[in-house]
């Protein structure tokens, strides 16, 4: 039988910073792995933002880790960085490429220590071309890659609403780190691996549909031009509540779509009859649905559809998210802390349990003196906490 938590045993250091970087940190630990957060002895993360464990973003993509404060440009923090690297599996960073070279951390220098480690490293634009040296944020991968193009309308530049580059970069490099641990298994040697990607590279993943689209027309892909081939719909009903319709090339699904809108004659209209003359007239089908759809309340309509077996869904809001009766059956949240925020849990079951976030986030340098005594005498922890080498919240408070 497999472990519910299936890398219980994986250590791992976290040296990312922002999202990215502690997102794919975060899964892995709510897949079992510890992770212990490499993190500057002043101020922390800079994604604190200065309010320590009361800031929920931090708090959601770094509860259940641990906190190692330490000076990684003082020789004693990177000589006890050194030394904890052998019981360590994976090391995570975010940096801009160069970075963990000049702190003495590069994947050469960690190898060498560990062969056994897996080494992610994850950049903006890649680790050399013309870009390889620029900040990158959120927002400038979303531009650079295509996806904010994809996702506006055509000619009018918008910003997307999440942060999905950060946070496809870190499931593309959670799907490294683990292929990385398997490779390790599988070696003769048990030998890891240097896995390397960036948030261009894998906002790939995110834009290929749309991709393929710009080479099988020619033309550039927007937000208006996959409904055609995907027949979806956005639909406001009487009330004014909203819903969606995605029927794809299946001419079941839309007779069944004309029937739950009393309108079977569209059935036989030449213009709609199969999915290419439906793909090719959209732009013509689409008033007719909406000017239907304003006739009854959502309610009504969401009877109708599910009647006629007809894939839809009310379009949820973000707050509304968390009641729906099937995300509640999921259990994917924890429940609400005293300020409201919840905590995702793991988005998969093993064995019929899903995992989720171990602990809360960690002050900075909690559990700073507990790592550091695995390889370090305690007069010596003491003498590096001193030094202002390490911190604990203790130090932090006075």
């Amino acid at each position: 039988m497999a472990k519910s938590r299936p890398l219980e045993g994986i250590r791992v250091l976290d040296f990312g910073a922002f999202i990215a970087g502690p997102y794919a940190a975060s899964i892995l630990s709510m897949l079992g792995a510890e992770v212990v957060k490499v993190e500057p002895p002043k101020g922390g993360d800079a994604f604190r933002r200065g309010l320590g464990t009361a800031d929920p973003y931090f708090i959601q993509s770094n509860a259940g880790k641990k906190s190692l404060a330490v000076d990684l440009k003082s020789p004693d923090g990177l000589a006890l960085v050194k030394a904890l690297l052998p019981s360590f599996d994976v090391l995570i960073e975010n940096s801009r490429p160069g970075v963990m070279e000049r702190l003495g951390l590069g994947a050469d220098t960690v190898r060498a220590i560990n062969p056994a480690i897996v080494y992610s490293s994850v950049s903006g634009f890649g680790d050399g071309g013309p870009w390889r040296d620029r900040a990158a944020f959120d927002t400038i991968g979303l531009s650079m890659s295509g996806f904010l193009s994809i996702m506006g309308d055509e000619g009018e530049a918008k910003l997307a609403g999440t942060c999905i580059g950060d946070l496809a970069t870190a499931l593309v490099s959670v799907i490294g780190i683990l292929a990385g641990l398997l490779g390790r298994v599988r070696s003769d040697d048990d030998t890891g691996t240097e896995v390397r990607s960036s948030l261009l590279e894998a906002m790939t993943t995110i834009t290929v549909d749309a991709m393929t689209q710009a080479f099988e027309t020619g033309r550039n892909p927007h937000r208006e031009s996959r409904h055609p081939s995907a027949q979806s719909f956005a639909l406001k009903c009487a009330d004014g509540a909203a819903l969606t319709v995605h029927m794809s090339g299946s001419q079941k699904f839309w007779e069944g779509f004309a029937r739950a809108m009393d309108r079977a004659d569209l059935i036989g209209d030449p213009r709609f009859l199969t999915y290419n003359d439906r793909r090719a007239n959209y732009f013509e089908l689409r008033p007719i649905a909406q000017a239907e759809f304003a006739r009854h309340d959502r309610d009504e309509w969401l009877r109708r559809l599910t009647a006629n077996d007809v894939p839809h869904a009310p379009l949820v809001t973000g707050l509304e998210l968390t009641e729906h009766p099937q995300m509640q059956w999921l259990d994917m949240y924890d429940p609400p802390r005293p300020d409201g925020l919840r905590l995702s849990r793991a988005p998969w079951r093993f064995d019929g349990e899903r995992g989720g976030k171990s602990g809360d986030a960690p002050e900075i340098g909690a559990h700073t003196r507990e790592v550091a005594l695995t390889v370090l005498a305690a007069d010596e922890v003491d003498r590096l906490i001193a030094a202002g080498v390490l911190a604990e919240p203790r130090a932090e408070a006075g």
